[in-house]
């Protein structure tokens, strides 16, 4: 790919705007973009030099956003990216940071792995790539989610001794108690983390936890969110089972990552009264392959919760985050766009509303990050004069059929982020 080093005028013309705010798309008009942002929606005389796009009046959307990848892990396995050599984790974010910028994803919410300096690199547009919230390592107790050292190993080396893999490359952080907890949350922001991630509740993955287990004190949990807050930013909880829902409530936590064994509508509606967000996952049970038979299971148990968490969420009007968590099985990093489309093809969303969630619905929860957000500058996640300049045109109208989006390769026709073309097939 030839990169588009510094941006210049863009103009495209006789679109028809989706601009993730109205119910369906306007009549055809045209969007101008100067430099990194949107300069003006409709006739424009535009200066010498400018690019022009003939839309055809094609849809124009924002750009995609994803509340939940691992751009660190994406591409490779836990084997290679654990066993491997130190750069296999930070080569294959590079690579798959590109697949997913042409998938039409021009923003993510990195959600564990170092990959703060990815975000400069990609955002100075040395490598193409998406807009990046970085979580950096997540935090976790012994024998939590994020405890991926051996049995026979002392998992919490916080002052001395040799750090298991997964916190060698920074993936992931073991910290137990109030002042351990203390200094995680300040490491990860020390190195670049725009949001806090720590491990709530047990995982599918990993070896040690059954879902049902707590996991952090309620101390420790609000040890993490007085840490975050004093740096003007939040925290994001791991956690599916319903009382490590109320547990990271309770402290102060801003996120709910899975959600998806809740108990019932109450601990939704106490989200959503707490202004708290659902970034959840619209998995089906064969999106992932696991080694042993109770990852499989706790896996099973996970994807039979996601009808309830999504019905529920919308009938107590909680805030709602899309996202795909796909990591560790490079094979499958793919289905991000397929798994967008299951809001309207299997969960019941209009494809409006899945597209208001993908866009500026995501943009909401990623602007918790206050001072910390990276892109405060401008609007994000919308078509509006002033805001970043991150569109995608579609051959066909995901406003009225999203599954349009799960091809990106026949249906992105031009995709634009931060005001460079990556990819135009009108020219």
């Amino acid at each position: 790919m030839t990169l588009q080093q510094t941006p210049v005028p863009i103009l495209i013309n006789n679109v028809r705007v989706f601009d993730a705010v109205r119910s369906g798309p306007t009549p055809p008009t045209s969007v101008f973009i100067q430099g990194r942002r949107i300069a003006a929606i409709g006739t424009r005389n535009p200066p010498e030099g400018t690019v022009v796009i003939e839309g055809g009046e094609r849809v124009l959307i924002p750009g995609l956003t994803d509340a939940h990848v691992h751009l660190f892990a994406t591409g490779t396995s836990l084997a290679g990216l654990t066993a491997g050599a130190t750069g296999t984790g930070y080569y294959t974010a590079l690579a798959a940071a590109e697949r997913m910028l042409m998938r039409g994803f021009t923003t993510v919410r990195d959600m564990a792995g170092d990959v703060a300096s990815l975000r400069q690199v990609l955002d100075a547009g040395t490598f193409p790539g998406p807009r990046i919230y970085p979580s950096q390592a997540a935090i976790s107790q012994t024998s939590g989610h994020g405890d991926f050292s051996d049995v026979y190993e002392d998992a919490n080396t916080f002052s001395c001794g040799v750090h298991a893999r997964a916190e060698q490359i920074g993936f992931l952080r073991v910290a137990d108690g109030r002042d351990q907890v203390l200094a995680a949350v300040r490491e990860q922001l020390k190195k670049g983390a725009s949001q806090i991630k720590v491990m709530a509740g047990g995982g599918v993955a990993s070896a040690y936890d059954p879902l049902d287990v707590l996991q952090y004190t309620p101390d420790e949990l609000k040890a993490a969110v007085e840490a975050a807050t004093d740096w003007g930013t939040y925290v994001a909880a791991h956690v599916y089972n319903d009382e490590g829902v109320r547990r990271a409530i309770a402290a102060g936590i801003k996120s709910i990552e899975h959600g998806h064994l809740v108990a019932g509508a109450e601990t939704v509606k106490l989200m959503a009264d707490s202004g708290v967000w659902l970034s959840t996952q619209p998995f089906l049970e064969n999106d992932h392959e696991y080694p042993n038979p109770e990852s499989t299971e706790k896996n099973k148990q996970v994807c039979e919760g996601v009808a309830n968490s999504f019905t529920w969420a919308r009938e107590q009007g909680a805030n709602i985050a899309f996202g795909t968590d796909l990591m560790l099985e490079p094979e499958k990093a793919g289905l991000q766009n397929e798994m967008l489309t299951r809001l309207s093809t299997h969960f019941d969303f209009t494809p409006v509303e899945a597209l208001r969630i993908a866009t500026s619905g995501n943009a909401e929860l990623f602007r918790l990050s206050g001072e910390r957000d990276p892109y405060k500058a401008a609007p994000l996640g919308r078509i509006t004069e002033g805001a970043w300049a991150d569109v995608l045109l579609v051959e066909g109208d995901p406003t009225q059929d999203l599954t349009v989006l799960g091809n990106p390769d026949k249906n992105l026709a031009v995709i634009i982020k931060d005001g460079r073309i990556y990819k135009n097939t009108l020219a």
